[in-house]
């Protein structure tokens, strides 16, 4: 069952889809919007060191929609969060599972039916010895009161929409240390096998509640008939990962280490059919992890080997291709449940999705790209959606499958690092995303995100790209500088950093909403070769060409680069000796330039003090580019009393006659503190030989609304900031080419100069 590529359709802006399979459907739009992020280590216990990790991996929800349940396997627990007002989630504690078992217990899903949480459990004290429970906790009280022993690992639980039955994937997970005789490290089979759980859930006291085992294969071990037949890939070890169920009872268990689907009557636990996922075949993706975005790759005849799946209705189902040892082909796919065919399958466009929106995440490319995980389908009112979660580069694709063979895309939704639950509440029009990374050390922290349908114009995204010659999207990340495009009043320039091996300049349009890439132009060398500059900062000269400020990995490698119009360098200016020497990794950070008598003068700013410099100040510097003189001025950060933190600047640009820069923190999330833009005037001159001269500052705007406007996690890196020629302040975040990072870019629109920063 291979399946061509797959394109994605025209960009459409103005609020409306940005990229897609098909078309958006006449009438008005509606679009979910986020409404709030929660990061789950405030929902701490009492005590805990709050670097310690804790993750929100699978949620579930009360009948009313108001608590959300998810579980955290890092802190062996379950949390709880009142979501009774989507815009402030807040936290309600946790429930250790140390106390009802073993300090090594691990949930793995978790649901919710009427006043009971049932909460799967891997308590396996090997590979070889799997075993699990089912814990049935008091929504309200929190006590336990019943547990179940499941015989095996379990990874998921779904539950029938009448609340008639649950069902629990026993995987019983592969080794992937260990060596089967005749195999390879980690091959399959492994005994032993895995199976299904039936738990039946008669209205009332849990006490009544029974299980029934659906084995997968034999009672010797032997494969089954039906899955020898459907072509599944080592039928004595299924390996069952992700459950869903129907309207009509039929449960679906996805096997994807086998690149299989098991179909289960529930009602009487007969297998009533399988098929194989098949293999895809899909072009025009980035294959080789090389630093650039380069969408000309392939790969050819691939296992889809799907981790979750949902029913789209009673017939058609959906899998999400994350892959595992042998497989993932990027994207996801509808089959027919009667017949085991493909009809229709994502191809190329879920990756394109993620560079189009600037969060493709090019150190997964050899892998399994942008690793389509989780999958959830639910209605709202007359529509149903599929949600479509990027386990690398944080999203979660939003289709319309009213026409459940015709899939419409019609927007992304930017998550934090990892998504991993998908949880629809259609009764109160919201989406839950529960995110699973978690890293303090960087200020990458799990979360859960809440979403809410009905807004015309969604916040994200503020930047998209258009279609390059071939067709396929624009790739780009990293913004950390923007320049005005002289005599092109809608028009910005930016360029990508170090995140990429190769340095390009950006063109956006901001004349539409989101604003548009509409270009990329490769930066050279003095050779004509491409180059891998770590430029900070642009500015694009009237005269034509730019100049960039390129931050180096020690001192003496920063310098000012000069290109012509065709981005070729055309001059190299370094730092003096003196001031190289003192200054360590953080050093240029933008750049910007004037007219004086005649003559041209650059304006660089470093981001840290130079060693000899006084504790807080950094340094501005003028070069004269008729003398070849530097000179330098002073500058007085604001401090911090944040342990480890660090101010910096990370920009420069002329605002009439004086000279505004970014003032940042390195801080994200809810702790983020100065995201500041300031002023100081223009001097005439070069600065005085000996002590620095410090230029009085004044704050023009404190930029923390607005990043704090969009919902999400704060972002850390506000490094650019331009006016363009119609006036309007513009300013963007870098996204880190999705490492470390979550990957989203905000473009914000400040508003008119004269708003921003006075009469000029």
């Amino acid at each position: 069952m291979a399946v061509a590529g797959a394109t994605v359709a025209a960009l459409v802006v103005a609020g409306t889809a940005q990229a897609g399979t098909g078309s958006v459907p006449p009438g008005p739009a509606k679009f979910f919007d986020r409404t709030a992020t929660y990061p789950v280590f405030e929902n701490r216990p009492a005590g805990e060191d709050p670097a310690t990790e804790t993750v929100a991996e699978i949620s579930a929800v009360s009948g009313d929609g108001r608590t959300l349940v998810y579980t955290d396997a890092a802190a062996r627990r379950i949390g709880f969060l009142d979501i009774s007002r989507a815009e402030r989630p807040r936290g309600l504690g946790t429930l250790s599972l140390a106390g009802l078992g073993d300090a090594e217990d691990e949930p793995t899903s978790v649901a919710v039916v009427g006043r009971h949480v049932l909460v799967v459990v891997n308590t396996s004290a090997s590979y070889t010895e799997p075993s699990g429970r089912l814990d049935v906790i008091d929504l309200h009280t929190r006590e336990r009161v019943r547990s179940l022993d499941l015989g095996g690992q379990p990874d998921s639980i779904a539950v029938s929409a009448n609340k008639r039955y649950a069902a629990i994937a026993i995987e019983n997970e592969r080794d992937e240390e260990a060596t089967p005789p005749g195999g390879e490290e980690g091959d399959l089979p492994q005994a032993p096998a895995g199976f299904v759980q039936i738990l039946d859930l008669p209205a009332g006291d849990p006490a009544g509640w029974g299980l029934r085992t659906v084995p997968l294969t034999a009672a010797d071990g032997s494969a089954l008939p039906v899955l020898t037949a459907a072509g599944i890939t080592e039928p004595t070890d299924p390996e069952p990962e992700y459950v869903s169920i129907n309207r009509g009872h039929q449960l679906a268990v996805t096997l994807q280490e086998n690149n299989g689907i098991v179909l289960v009557d529930l009602p009487s636990g007969r297998i009533t059919g399988a098929f194989s996922a098949g293999t895809a075949s899909v072009d025009r993706i980035d294959t080789v992890e090389d630093g650039i975005i380069d969408l000309t790759g392939s790969i050819t005849d691939v296992p889809r080997e799907p981790d979750a799946v949902a029913w789209l209705d009673n017939r058609y189902l959906a899998t999400a291709n994350e892959g595992d040892w042998r497989g993932g082909t990027r994207g996801w796919t509808i089959f027919d449940s009667r017949t085991g065919a493909v009809t229709w399958d994502a191809g190329n466009s879920f990756e394109w999705l993620a560079v189009r929106h600037g969060l493709h995440n090019e150190d997964r490319a050899e892998n399994k790209g942008a690793e389509p995980e989780g999958l959830s389908v639910a209605e709202y009112g007359a529509t149903r959606y599929a949600f479509v979660g990027s386990e690398r580069s944080n999203f979660v694709a939003v289709y319309d499958v009213t026409r459940p063979t015709r899939p419409v895309f019609r927007q992304v939704l930017p998550t934090t690092n990892g998504p991993e639950g998908l949880l629809p509440i259609p009764s109160r029009g919201l989406l839950a995303v529960s995110s699973e990374t978690d890293e303090a050390a960087v200020g990458v922290r799990a979360s859960v995100s809440l979403f809410r349908l009905g807004e015309d114009t969604p916040a994200f995204p503020s930047l998209v790209s258009a279609p390059d010659a071939t067709g396929a999207p624009i790739g780009w990340g990293a913004l950390g500088a923007l320049s005005a495009v002289p005599k092109r009043p809608h028009l910005l320039y930016s360029v990508t950093d170090a995140a990429y091996a190769t340095t390009s300049i950006v063109t956006i349009n901001t004349r539409q909403s989101p604003a548009v890439v509409t270009e990329v132009l490769p930066v050279r060398d003095e050779r004509g070769e491409a180059v891998g500059y770590d430029a900070e900062g642009i500015f694009a000269r009237p005269q034509g060409g730019f100049w960039l400020a390129v931050e180096g990995a020690t001192g003496p490698e920063n310098k000012l680069a000069r290109l012509d119009a065709d981005g070729v360098t055309r001059q190299v200016v370094p730092l003096p000796a003196d001031v190289a020497a003192g200054l360590g990794r953080q050093g240029f950070e933008g750049v910007t330039a004037t007219m004086e008598r005649g003559r041209e003068i650059v304006w660089a700013v470093l981001q840290r003090e130079v060693a000899t410099d006084p504790a807080g100040v950094v340094r501005i510097g003028r070069y004269d580019v008729t003398a070849g003189t530097w000179s330098w001025f002073g500058y007085r950060l604001s401090r911090t009393d944040v342990p480890g933190d660090w101010i910096g600047l990370s920009e420069v640009t002329v605002v009439g006659g004086r000279l505004a820069v970014i003032e940042r923190d390195k801080l994200n999330g809810p702790a983020a503190r100065v995201k500041r833009i300031y002023t100081v005037e223009l001097p005439t001159g070069p600065a005085a030989p000996g002590r620095l001269r410090v230029l009085p500052k004044q704050l023009a705007v404190n930029v923390l609304p607005a990043l704090r406007a969009t919902n999400g996690w704060t972002q850390e890196k506000l490094e650019g900031l331009a006016v363009a020629g119609n006036g309007q302040v513009y300013a963007v975040t870098d996204n880190d080419g999705v490492q470390d990072a979550t990957g989203e870019t905000v473009l914000l629109r400040l508003g008119p100069a004269d708003t921003v920063f006075g009469p000029r």
